[in-house]
């Protein structure tokens, strides 16, 4: 079932694409390009990545419907384990995994034949903001990095005292003994698998932007209904995506946040964190998922320049 958030640009075409990443694991992709693109040159790339959760119908869609205009070739994906890729169990979150794919979708471009290996970059929303600044501390082929609402899904088991760790950890791994003898993860969607009218009640701050988004008809898709597999939280606890951040640099990191996002300072502490050869955007006005699909908000015009200059 074809279900996008919106409408393909009449100067856009957009291809279903498969490719495998270096697991074996078979994911799935749209390939977006201009209409009217040279196909007898070699054209600058770009791989953009989902909120944790997302899928490639919804953000990656949007802004590669939009770069594609701009002289890109554009990988948008769904993550292993998610939407139509495959991967098993459903909804497994592993931060290596998910660093990976962005390396995939790089080996993935550089086998067009109309794509200049030396000028590929990433885009990462959200969740993969982190994801994709973990593939680029290792993956040299990437030569620029944006991100957008950046979310480090890994922070979350930074500075916990040995109480509230040991609790959390006794608890998923009593989860993994459940697990065990039912045959199947525990995985606990979050939102309906048809959109609705308005935000639930006492669901407030960021938790009504994302109810807004995924639950509503604005960005709801059948295929991301949020949740992952409960004992994921081990592995986002336990290795660290931005350990290495400083180590992209001399390349440039591009990030992009919304002036109202509760979410901005996953982004001010990447920023401190990384090395030479980075900006800053905040949008005014813009909360965090306006990210993901206001194309008024979304600074194209930038994203466009900063690719350009750096992916020469």
């Amino acid at each position: 079932m074809e279900h996008y958030i919106f409408e393909l640009n009449e100067n856009a075409d957009r291809t279903h694409v498969r490719y495998k990443n270096r697991y074996g694991i078979t994911l799935a992709g749209d390939l977006y390009t201009a209409k009217n693109i040279d196909k007898n040159a070699k054209n600058p790339a770009l791989v953009v990545g989902p909120p944790y959760g997302g899928v490639k119908e919804q953000g990656p869609g949007v802004y590669a419907n939009q770069l594609a205009q701009r002289g890109f070739v554009v990988l948008a994906f769904d993550p292993a384990f998610m939407g139509e890729s495959e991967g098993e169990p459903r909804h497994t979150s592993s931060p290596d995994i998910f660093a990976e794919n962005f390396s995939a979708g790089v080996d993935f471009l550089g086998t067009l034949s109309y794509v200049d290996r030396e000028r590929i970059g990433v885009l990462g929303i959200c969740g993969s903001g982190g994801f994709s600044l973990s593939a680029a501390a290792v993956d040299m082929r990437i030569k620029a990095v944006c991100t957008a609402s950046m979310f480090d899904m890994t922070a979350f088991g930074n500075g916990v005292d040995a109480e509230t760790w040991h609790k959390t950890m006794s608890d998923l791994s009593a989860r993994r003994w459940a697990d065990v003898d039912a045959g199947t993860p525990e995985v606990i969607h979050t939102y309906a698998e048809e959109p609705v009218d308005g935000i639930p009640d006492g669901v407030t701050g960021i938790w009504a932007e994302f109810y807004e988004f995924y639950g509503t008809k604005r960005g709801h898709h059948p295929r991301a209904r949020a949740g992952f597999t409960t004992v994921s939280t081990a592995a986002l606890w336990n290795f660290q995506s931005l350990n290495h951040i400083d180590m992209i640099s001399p390349r440039p990191i591009l990030f992009i946040v919304g002036e109202n996002a509760e979410s901005r300072g996953f982004s001010d502490a990447a920023f401190a964190a990384a090395g030479e050869a980075k900006e800053m955007v905040i949008i005014p006005n813009c909360n965090h998922v306006d990210l993901y699909d206001d194309v008024t908000k979304i600074p194209f015009d930038k994203i466009e320049t900063f690719f350009k200059e750096n992916l020469k």
